[in-house]
């Protein structure tokens, strides 16, 4: 009974500190793994500003360039306008933004085919807005996965067309 008195508290001792141990490295993984965490989620919520701002710019852009180029094509006029050339150079360097920004190749190929329509429509060869709205909607879906990987958009969100 003398050997256990005097082992028993030496072992009990060594017994809370490798339970204190191994409670501390778990408390430290623990703390690493939010941190990780926390980290990805500020980084996406950094892509998602970014990419709407390049979005939105994209889309402004755009308006501009369907509203002047579907005048013109109602108006019968085939001149060459300055404005709408410049307008159509901002809407591929708004493009440009896009395509750095985005994470996903399905963005940049909706956002390419979206403001090639936009070009052939600002050089007359398509009158109709309603080309338009086919690569338009694509877009849209394309940059909503881009900021909102795996979450599917709710019935109605979509804007394809009727």
């Amino acid at each position: 009974m003398g050997s256990w008195g005097t082992l028993g508290p030496a072992l009990l001792s060594l017994v809370g500190v490798a339970l204190g141990a191994g409670g501390s490295l778990f408390g430290q993984y623990l703390v690493s793994r939010v941190s990780t965490r926390q980290l990805e989620v500020q980084e996406s919520a950094a892509h998602r500003a970014e990419l709407k701002n390049a979005v939105l710019k994209f889309l402004g852009i755009a308006s501009q360039v369907e509203k002047a180029a579907l005048a013109r094509s109602g108006s019968g006029d085939t001149s060459a306008d300055p404005v709408l050339d410049h307008l159509v150079d901002d809407l591929w360097l708004a493009h440009a933004e896009i395509d750095l920004a985005a994470r996903s190749e399905p963005l940049r190929g909706a956002a390419y085919r979206y403001a090639a329509r936009l070009a052939e429509a600002a050089r007359g060869e398509i009158a109709d807005g309603a080309a338009l709205r086919g690569p338009q909607a694509q877009f849209f879906d394309a940059a909503y996965s881009d900021m909102w990987p795996g979450q599917r958009r709710a019935a109605g969100d979509s804007v394809a067309p009727q």
